[in-house]
């Protein structure tokens, strides 16, 4: 039998959302789906996850989620300015109410003294809210380390952001 990736906190998260009544979106990027695998490795899912996009190169991100090249040309794409971007347009192109975004350095290049191995942007966009962006240096202990790191952050912003509301 497999591990399940997050099993406990894409549990947790899953079942907020039905609380809410709500969908879920995911737009990743150095994750590569890891976020929506996280939340479809628990049977039943499908009642909640209404898609994943990954979006790992710049031209991804502006085909699939309208993330203005502009932005990306001018912040860089692993930014507050595109973490929010990707949040917002995951939300636009789907069926949801909550979108998470992840775009960041997971190595093991790739980084620089600006945005070294490590550095994860996040957006949350909740419909009918202003959406919020958070980032963390996460310890280069490897790509999958700091993938997994990623994993964990999300699903806890989505989960924190989902108790706030329901407060």
């Amino acid at each position: 039998m497999s591990t399940l990736i997050a099993e406990t906190k894409a549990i947790a998260l899953l079942e907020a959302c039905r609380r809410e009544g709500i969908l879920l979106v995911t737009a990743e990027s150095c994750t590569g789906g890891l976020i929506a695998a996280s939340l479809t490795d628990i049977g039943g899912s499908s009642d909640v996850v209404d898609r994943g996009f990954v979006t790992y190169s710049n031209e991804a991100k502006h085909d699939m989620l309208g993330v203005p090249m502009e932005t990306i040309e001018k912040y860089g794409a692993v930014s507050e300015e595109v973490a929010l971007a990707m949040a917002t347009g995951a939300l636009a192109h789907s069926r949801a109410a909550i979108a998470l975004s992840v775009t960041g350095i997971a190595g093991p290049g790739g980084g620089s003294k600006e945005k070294p191995v490590g550095l994860v942007w996040f957006g949350l966009a909740l419909k009918g809210q202003e959406p919020v962006a958070a980032h963390h240096l996460f310890e280069d202990k490897g790509r999958a380390s700091i993938r997994m790191a990623a994993v964990n952050t999300a699903l806890d912003m989505a989960l924190s952001a989902l108790e706030t509301k329901s407060a």
